[in-house]
């Protein structure tokens, strides 16, 4: 595996995110195509919209199995950078920090997370920007 880096640490996962997300995108379109030309022709429409149906299902299904766990995670992510920042500080961390902001500051080894954390907070960095001022990237290679 790769050294994880500001570049390469999302993760894609080529058959559900691209070959699924296409069919499911595909799908609804044609059978949502399908039901308004079986309307039109004032042909028995069931059948076109029970599958237009399945496909927004589908398509509500592939959205959610990948928001639920991620939120979860996240939670997860919060708790563990709270008591790492307890650890180095013997402070809670400040509360004015934002949950992305916390998430991105998973990537900052010790010796830069203190000054990142401090920095985030007081000049209102983007996740972007603190993943981008990272030196030493500490990698997070069990993201849902």
């Amino acid at each position: 595996m790769n050294e994880q880096n500001y570049t390469n640490h999302s993760r894609v996962v080529k058959g559900f995110h691209m070959v699924l997300g296409f069919l499911l995108i595909a799908g609804t379109i044609g059978s949502l195509v399908n039901v308004y030309i079986q309307w039109t022709a004032h042909d028995e429409v069931l059948g076109s919209v029970l599958i237009a149906v399945m496909f927004i299902c589908g398509m509500l299904l592939f959205v959610y199995t990948r928001q639920f766990p991620i939120r979860a995670q996240d939670r997860a992510i919060r708790a563990e950078e709270n008591l790492r920042y307890y650890i180095l500080t013997n402070k809670a961390m400040d509360s004015r920090i934002t949950m992305r902001q916390v998430i991105a500051l998973r990537f900052a080894p010790d010796e830069e997370f203190l000054v990142l954390a401090d920095r985030a907070v007081r000049e209102n960095l983007s996740p972007d920007e603190i993943k981008k001022s990272i030196k030493n990237w500490r990698a997070d290679n069990y993201r849902a």
